[in-house]
């Protein structure tokens, strides 16, 4: 990467992360609630997992000479997709880009972790900025009933989308713990937005209810809030199937995507992240790698999956195609049929 855009990179791509480091003092301004086998009352974790990385850690990242692919200015995709309201008959996900998809489902339209800026970042003037445009434009989306989103992290929550959604769809907001304040003023407070915590559900109607399960990440918006909401995959629960959604995760000893299955048993799709890990010395407890996602999608059972979190913004070293590379790797190596998971662009959609 040219030193000239390093620190235009770094600035935005670091708060897309989460900056790093924990920093503040031991008050919570987005959550308040009873300790428990992961909240200390302060910070959310990982049960039985170590922190994440150290502040120093994320200079090492920086500045200590691992490789940065240069991404092109353009990495198009096929044209949109032109989706619609379902009838109850099937199930159909369009991956918008990054980790934006649109759940179509017994007549619910549901958007997951909807990121329609043209940067993941605090501010617009810095940071990974989109390479492709969205799947499926924002005036083309379908009615809005839901919104899902995953964590705080600003390639996952973006306050500009969410403040366009709620003025033009008015959908139901569901997060984990503490993104319902982080959320709060961009949706019309938090009357409009329901807060999960790992084990928690919610009824949707028409025989759908989201779950909220763990995943092997953190949280973090600013140099103060590290850990102080909640992160999570979703689990939903449909006429036609089970989806199992990740946004970010690190692989870890497999538990939770085992838990997954055990708990819900058949899962007829899986979104697995398969970007943004590398090095691994630094992403590996947070991001899986493509091998990783493989054995994920082994481990929950899936019939079939859709691999995203690549090719829109650039958050780490790797380049924008080596996911897709890696993947399809990672699937020869398992004897896995590659058309089962495949590395999805945005517009490209998925029916069941």
């Amino acid at each position: 990467m040219k030193r000239r855009s390093f620190f235009k990179w770094s600035l935005g791509g670091l708060a897309a992360l989460g900056l790093g480091g924990s920093y503040s003092n031991m008050t919570n301004a987005l959550y308040s609630g009873p300790v428990t086998d992961h909240f200390d009352g302060t910070r959310f974790f990982v049960p039985d997992r170590p922190p994440m990385n150290s502040f120093t850690s994320l200079l090492r990242w920086q500045f200590g000479g691992d490789p940065k692919a240069v991404w092109p200015e353009r990495f198009d995709a096929p044209p949109p997709a032109s989706p619609q309201t379902l009838v109850s008959t099937n199930i159909r996900s369009t991956l918008i880009g990054h980790a934006s998809f649109l759940v179509q489902v017994a007549g619910l339209n549901i958007l997951i972790d909807p990121v329609y800026s043209e940067r993941a970042s605090p501010v617009s003037f810095a940071g990974p900025k989109r390479v492709n445009d969205p799947g499926i434009a924002f005036d083309k989306l379908p009615p809005i009933h839901v919104v899902l989103v995953t964590h705080g992290h600003y390639d996952h929550l973006d306050t500009a989308t969410l403040a366009r959604l709620h003025g033009q769809h008015n959908p139901r907001f569901i997060s984990p713990l503490g993104n319902d304040t982080i959320m709060a003023s961009s949706i019309g407070g938090k009357k409009n937005a329901a807060a999960l915590d790992w084990g928690q559900s919610i009824d949707l109607g028409q025989g759908v209810g989201v779950h909220l399960v763990p995943s092997y990440h953190w949280s973090a918006r600013s140099l103060t809030d590290r850990r102080k909401s909640l992160w999570g995959s979703f689990v939903l629960t449909t006429p036609h199937g089970v989806i199992y959604h990740i946004g970010d995760t690190g692989y870890g000893e497999g538990r939770f995507s085992k838990d997954v299955a055990k708990q819900f048993g058949k899962i007829a799709l899986a979104h697995i992240p398969i970007g943004a890990y590398e090095p691994r010395w630094f992403m590996k407890d947070q991001h899986v790698n493509p091998e990783e996602a493989v054995q994920i999608f082994q481990d929950c059972g899936a019939s079939q999956a859709i691999g995203h979190h690549w090719g829109t913004f650039q958050l780490t070293n790797e380049g924008h195609d080596q996911p897709e590379k890696d993947l399809n790797a990672a699937l020869t190596d398992a004897q896995i049929e590659a058309g089962r998971f495949a590395a999805f662009r945005p517009g490209q959609l998925l029916q069941i």
